[in-house]
């Protein structure tokens, strides 16, 4: 990290400390995906309690979201990036190529189907066979994933000392683009065990993890000011100096 964005680094309460009972990892690419409804008179965003058992967050309420998938890199797309967006998940550091910046975006998709069988899609005639495995649920609808409509809203990594660490990326979408639902996806034994809409601005559920109410914290301050616009300032949260710190990646 530079000098500068050292000396504007903001210490942010979220219930992380830095541990070390196990050795460094280093971040796994990861995306996110948080649906927001507006179809009522305050938007609500959809969150999933996670399973007891699961290594990471255990029975925590977060977005659906995953490591970056092979996959990601190769299936076909209703539409590109904006190249906005892209111009967006190239900032910061450490540095991605765009072609991983795409991946990025397709995976915060493909992690929101497989997780809460909401599929975010467009119909365009004949479907390509690559369509494969995790993307089944869009081949059977004649969908390709379509990330036109995504926004970045915040970036995460993990502090060390844990035994999963995640460069993430938080992308939120309109709950209008779900083209497709995918019914027994969430259950007793799922990755999610349950889904909730929450209405931004209200009290937070017991088990939010920290972090999610930053992002949520972020998402909401952007509504407020109006329409979604990709030339809005990013917040970066990382550790630094023992600390969780916030960083703001520029818009525009």
């Amino acid at each position: 990290m530079s000098e500068t964005a050292t000396q504007q680094a903001t210490v942010v309460e979220q219930g992380e400390k830095e541990a070390d009972h196990h050795p460094y990892f280093r971040p796994k690419d990861a995306a996110t995906l948080i649906l927001v409804d507006r179809s009522g008179p305050v938007p609500k965003v959809l969150v999933g309690r996670r399973h007891d058992k699961v290594v990471f967050m255990p029975g925590k309420f977060v977005f659906p979201g995953g490591r970056v998938d092979k996959l990601d890199h190769r299936v076909p797309v209703a539409a590109n990036i904006p190249p906005e967006l892209e111009a967006n998940l190239l900032k910061g550091s450490p540095k991605i190529t765009p072609a991983r910046a795409r991946a990025l975006a397709i995976a915060a998709i493909r992690e929101a189907c497989e997780e809460t069988g909401l599929c975010l899609g467009c119909k365009t005639g004949a479907t390509p066979s690559s369509l494969e495995g995790p993307w089944q649920p869009f081949a059977q609808e004649g969908l390709l994933p379509d990330p036109s409509g995504l926004f970045l809203i915040a970036r995460a990594i993990t502090p060390p000392g844990r035994v999963r660490r995640f460069d993430t990326r938080f992308f939120t979408a309109d709950a209008s683009a779900i083209a497709h639902r995918v019914e027994g996806v969430v259950h007793a034994d799922a990755e999610l065990v349950e889904l909730v809409w929450v209405e931004l601005g209200s009290s937070p559920l017991a088990d939010l993890h920290a972090m999610t109410k930053n992002v949520l914290g972020e998402l909401d301050r952007r509504l407020a000011t109006g329409p979604l616009r990709h030339d809005a300032p990013v917040p970066f949260f990382h550790f630094y100096g023992g600390k969780m710190q916030k960083d703001i990646l520029p818009g525009g």
